[in-house]
């Protein structure tokens, strides 16, 4: 790997990563994101930095509580115990940059919780629906790759809902611009492994556990309801982060 490509994938691991932490309450703070962690070398579950009922009417409190306490905390343990065996670099940098090449249970574990860490911190409470858009560099960087707003979420809306099985649709920034790419099971943008490589801005998790409980198979309903709770701050924050 040539140093342009391991400064790119180390900077946009510790951007995202950064970006979560900023929003995390007390020691949550410094806990299980870019780096292994103090409590005896293992990645933990962060807190929400919102309640499980805070994302209502549009995602419901018992989806969120059994996707962050079930789900996201499965790939955490999978990924610790998958790390008792490796000897490479344990870090996300590390773990994305060598993801075709390392144990499955390493990229998909990996790629899960870092995911999943990313996923809440772009997120807010908005119960009543007001207008909730994009504002500052990251609004001016949708127009002038997209044209509109409205262009923007169609397109972003049309490939999350064509997502085949599960996955995710991710908004990134590659080469100074702007890109809606999808990635299939807990892969990432940051993977050596996918197509589409670049620094996460947005992200929005297709999986069925995801929206299931209140949604069904209305995948289409849940993504617009998604709509009205992405915090753009924490968007923006990631789109300027250096």
């Amino acid at each position: 790997m040539d140093n342009k490509r391991r400064d790119f994938l180390k900077k946009s691991a510790l951007l995202g990563l950064a970006g979560l932490a900023t929003n995390l309450v007390g020691e949550e703070k410094i806990n299980a994101l870019n780096k292994l962690t103090s409590d005896g070398g293992k990645y933990s579950l962060p807190k929400l930095p919102y309640a499980y009922n805070a994302l209502e009417p549009f995602i419901d409190e018992q989806t969120m509580q059994i996707h962050h306490t079930k789900h996201h905390q499965a790939y955490v343990d999978k990924l610790n115990k998958a790390l008792e065996t490796y000897n490479g670099d344990q870090s996300f940098e590390g773990l994305f940059s060598k993801a075709s090449k390392i144990d499955p249970a390493l990229r998909n574990n990996g790629g899960g919780h870092y995911n999943h860490s990313l996923f809440w911190q772009l997120m807010k409470a908005n119960p009543t629906g007001e207008a909730n858009l994009p504002a500052g560099k990251l609004e001016n960087a949708i127009i002038a790759e997209f044209n509109t707003f409205e262009i923007f979420k169609k397109e972003f809306t049309e490939k999350a809902t064509k997502v085949f099985g599960s996955g995710w649709c991710w908004l990134i920034e590659a080469k100074g611009k702007l890109k809606i790419v999808t990635t299939s099971n807990q892969d990432n943008p940051l993977m050596d492994c996918v197509s589409d490589k670049g620094k996460p801005i947005l992200c929005l998790d297709v999986w069925e556990h995801a929206y299931y409980l209140k949604y069904q198979n209305k995948r289409a309903d849940y993504i617009a309801g998604w709509w009205n709770v992405i915090n753009w701050q924490q968007a923006e924050s990631q789109y300027t982060a250096e």
